[in-house]
């Protein structure tokens, strides 16, 4: 990917591109997003992506490596309090289901098995040593790190976007989200609890 723009200007270019890229890739996929409609409601031109991205498959990266970093540093990990955790997961799907849109079309259409993510670019490696330490002081269930998170995850899942029973938005009822954060919270200490 080239550099940012310089320019006040060519960063406003470049930051239209990525939130219009992000919705329609969201809603699209990968292989159903379109370069003309991006750059259209981007207001911008196809040279000055390319210029920027390189191409649609880099744009992609771009907007989906972003993505896991903005869950990374939104939503820090708390090995002390992985219901915490998952109720905050709970509440960035709300606030932003565009995020784990990307990374179902990228299960979908990159990686439909093992890890989402090539090993070099994965943002976890903290998140397990921060559940291998709550491990280790007795307060965590044993088991590997990996899948200890990744069932925290799913259950933090289970109103989003990829559910497969239903998906949550953020105009519902604020208690029904107060119930559901009890439940997931409830749940999850009740996961993660050692033996």
């Amino acid at each position: 990917m080239a550099d940012q723009p310089l320019t006040s200007r060519g960063a406003a270019t470049y930051q239209r591109i990525l939130d219009v890229a992000t919705r329609e890739f969201a809603q699209h996929g990968i292989a159903g997003a379109r370069i003309e409609r991006i750059v259209s409601a981007a207001r911008t031109n196809k040279a000055q992506l390319y210029a920027y991205f390189g191409n649609k498959e880099k744009l992609f990266d771009a907007i989906f490596f972003g993505s896991l970093e903005r869950i990374t540093n939104v939503v820090p990990i708390d090995a002390a309090d992985l219901a915490d955790w998952a109720v905050r997961l709970y509440d960035e799907y709300l606030r932003r289901p565009d995020l784990i849109r990307l990374a179902t079309w990228a299960r979908l259409e990159r990686r439909p098995a093992g890890h989402l993510v090539e090993d070099h670019d994965r943002l976890d490696d903290h998140k397990l040593g921060a559940i291998a330490e709550a491990q280790a002081a007795g307060r965590v269930r044993q088991g590997d790190p990996f899948d200890v998170m990744a069932m925290v995850i799913a259950m933090s899942m289970a109103w989003s976007p990829v559910s497969n029973v239903y998906a949550a938005t953020a105009q519902e009822p604020p208690q029904v989200h107060e119930q559901r954060r009890a439940l997931l919270r409830a749940c999850v200490r009740r996961a993660v609890a050692p033996e």
